[in-house]
């Protein structure tokens, strides 16, 4: 027989042992503890400095400060963390998980409640006095 069916010793135990892989859409996979993630942002604390856009070797980040939005091209991020480095407030974070694939690039956009402090009135100059 097994000059016939070279693997048929193979396609046994195969058969009756346990798969090797996961059922990856049914069961989700753990990452482990020092995988890349994605780039989250705490929009309460986000100042829109703008420091994580000009960090961004490819340039995945805008930020808007008049629109008052930060957004990010994930397809484009190359989860390299210098944004989350160079960011003064510590706003943003790397997150365990994946962008899903999808057929168009996806821009993850937020927008920042950010009103910045309004200047400190001056004191109000005395005039010159007449002699």
């Amino acid at each position: 027989m097994g000059q016939f069916l070279p693997f048929s010793k193979q396609v046994l135990k195969n058969l009756f042992s346990e798969p090797a892989t996961t059922q990856y859409p049914f069961v989700p996979r753990e990452y482990p503890e020092r995988t890349r993630g994605h780039v989250d942002i705490d929009k309460d604390s986000c100042i829109l400095c703008g420091m994580c856009m000009r960090s961004c070797p490819p340039g995945a980040i805008k930020v808007d400060r008049a629109g008052k939005t930060w957004s990010i091209n994930r397809f484009d991020c190359i989860q390299c963390g210098y944004c989350t480095e160079k960011c003064p407030k510590k706003c943003l974070s790397i997150t365990p998980g994946y962008q899903e694939p999808g057929p168009e690039k996806f821009v993850y956009m937020v927008e920042v409640p950010y009103e910045p402090p309004k200047p400190a009135a001056k004191p109000a100059t005395p005039t010159p006095s007449q002699s």
